[in-house]
């Protein structure tokens, strides 16, 4: 007969399954040959070691809570899954059960522990794959509800339509610029929402849903009695099988800035006309006026070289005629040179001007300003001062009156220019759907400096001619010149 001793002994050290006997200190007393194989140390090694020691750190608290149950006698038997260190630091699955053996004189814990290493990897496995599939599953049913999240916040233009061209999803900016509640259009076809669609555009739509990505910085869309101008872009939207399940649009309204390039055109080539017609105001003055007085003189002094008895009396008449031709050339280079605002400042430049205009035109320009000097930048003063050139000019041709007033003034950091005339008037509208052209000069000049500029007039009612510009704080002070 074996001993009970040797018996147990040969189980131990026989059994395919790691088997340690250790005190209630977690010490291991006795190792067997498979606990060593599992985790790759000698016998030796390991009854050097807490038990806690195999465990990773993220373990080790809850393997020494349920280890200091056992002590205390709360529990006398627990059984986990859990990891173990090796020695070469790599980590193997073992399932641990745990027992506390009370009747031996000394109670001792033995842990027998099963390598399921292979097992734990399958499973993990296999719990990823499930997790994947599912994934997958919920991609598959949710990819489509993401974008409609996506296509309905987003800040643009968007529409999702699918293969038929139906509505899925659109954007609340959408909605709002095509005056249309999503109620209204989902589910509905595009082409049934928006019938005077161009036929080239639905040849975009099909190449789209072909695959191809398309683009236009600009399109014009000419629908219901106005026209639209667009810039688009067209993505297909795939779905999991990579096949287009339909066409993304992202729009945007382009029209007010297709209207002002228009208008910045129009008025540039007003502008140009304009000065077209200045070149030909003032060469029919050169060659109407001044050219033929110079004729004149030139006559008049060829008869008095035929005539040397007349000299005496004719001197101081030619004189005058020569001086007069003189002031109308420097007049003229004043409306084109703006030098005197160089040297006399901006109000003194348009003080003088005007008081040479008055006695060109026989008229009364009675310029008024503040006695407090203002210092104005360049280019506020000559925009102002070829404000008021145009300005006296129409007051001049087309009021009618002999008295025409100017006031220059400073008021809650504005410089304020009105010319006022009691004389025939217009009718503003008329005047403004005319756009003619010294108008269209005075708003463009006006516009670049920051200004505001206001025409007030009626038939009979004489006009007023008002420009607000704003002045900064660093040109609020100092001399006018």
């Amino acid at each position: 007969m074996i001993p009970d001793a040797q018996l147990f002994r040969d189980i131990f050290n026989a059994s395919p399954v790691g088997i340690a006997l250790e005190n209630l200190e977690g010490q291991p007393l006795f190792v067997n040959p498979a606990f060593c194989s599992m985790l790759g140390f000698t016998e030796d090694e390991l009854r050097s070691k807490h038990c806690v020691q195999f465990s990773p750190p993220e373990d080790a608290e809850k393997d020494w809570d349920l280890f200091q149950q056992l002590r205390a006698g709360s529990i006398n038997h627990y059984q986990l899954d859990k990891r173990y260190f090796r020695r070469d630091g790599s980590l193997v699955w073992g399932r641990l059960n745990i027992s506390l053996l009370n009747s031996l004189p000394s109670p001792l814990v033995i842990a027998i522990v099963d390598e399921i290493t292979d097992k734990k990897t399958a499973e993990e496995v296999l719990l990823e794959t499930n997790r994947a599939l599912e994934a997958q599953a919920a991609l598959r049913q949710s990819r489509e509800e993401l974008l409609k999240t996506f296509v309905k916040y987003v800040p643009a233009e968007v529409a999702m339509l699918d293969r038929d061209m139906r509505y899925l999803q659109v954007s609340d900016r959408w909605c709002a610029d095509f005056s249309f509640d999503s109620s209204q259009i989902l589910g509905r076809s595009h082409y049934e929402i928006f019938p005077d669609i161009p036929e080239r555009w639905k040849q975009i739509h099909r190449r789209a849903l072909a695959g191809e990505t398309l683009r236009a910085e600009e399109d014009r869309w000419d629908r219901k009695g106005r026209t639209t101008w667009l810039r688009w872009e067209i993505h297909p939207w795939l779905n999991l099988e990579g096949v287009p399940g339909g066409i993304l649009i992202f729009s945007e309204d382009i029209t007010r800035r297709k209207q002002m390039e228009e208008a910045i055109s129009r008025m540039s080539r007003n502008l140009i006309e304009s000065q077209e017609q200045e070149r030909t105001r003032i060469g029919r003055e050169l060659h109407d006026d001044i050219n033929q007085r110079l004729a004149m003189l030139a006559i008049e002094l060829e008869q008095l070289q035929e005539n040397p008895s007349e000299i005496r009396s004719r001197v101081e008449e030619l004189r005058k005629q020569t001086i007069e031709i003189s002031d109308d050339v420097q007049a003229l280079s004043h409306e084109l040179d703006s030098s005197k605002l160089e040297r006399l400042g901006a109000i003194g430049g348009m003080r003088s001007w005007c008081r040479e205009f008055g006695e060109r035109q026989g008229i009364q320009v009675e310029f008024k300003s503040p006695e407090a000097k203002i210092s104005l930048p360049r280019e506020i003063g000559l925009c102002l001062f070829r404000v008021l050139q145009e300005a006296l000019h129409n007051a001049a041709k087309y009021s009618g009156v002999r008295r025409i007033e100017v006031q220059l003034r400073e008021d809650a950091g504005e410089i304020h220019l009105l010319v006022s005339d009691f004389g025939r008037g217009f009718d503003l509208e008329t005047a403004t759907e005319g756009r003619g052209l010294g108008l269209t000069s005075m708003q463009e000049r006006v516009r670049l400096i920051n200004g505001i500029i206001e025409i007030q007039s009626k038939p009979m009612g004489g006009t007023i001619v008002h420009v607000r510009v704003p002045l900064r704080s660093e040109h609020s002070q100092g001399a006018a010149g």
